[in-house]
């Protein structure tokens, strides 16, 4: 298996990316994205006929809770901790002026 990838290929995706690149780092990626294209080459060898793409490793279904109607934390207990509350409501630090057009 020859070369997957080339400098100038791996300029480009790096241009792209907004990487700046030295040459001995573009001489590197080049082998090591080339070893990597090897890697997935030799994997497509292999005979999967029959195989079924999996999700997750292991047999597991749902493991989440059922939904339910619960009673609502109430608003004592909600801000009980609050740094600061104005009335029923937790105070926060402003962080818009009026000149930022948000």
């Amino acid at each position: 298996m020859g070369k997957k990838i080339d400098q100038a290929q791996v300029r480009k995706v790096a241009k792209l990316a907004r990487l700046e690149l030295s040459e001995a780092e573009v001489e590197e990626f080049t082998g090591q994205l080339s070893a990597i294209l090897d890697y997935v080459e030799k994997m497509n060898e292999l005979d999967t006929e029959g195989v079924e793409p999996l999700a997750h490793c292991l047999a597991i279904s749902n493991v989440l809770r059922e939904d339910g109607v619960a009673e609502s934390l109430g608003t004592e207990a909600a801000l009980a901790n609050a740094p600061q509350r104005d009335g029923e409501f937790f105070k926060v630090p402003k962080i818009l002026d009026g000149g930022s057009g948000a």
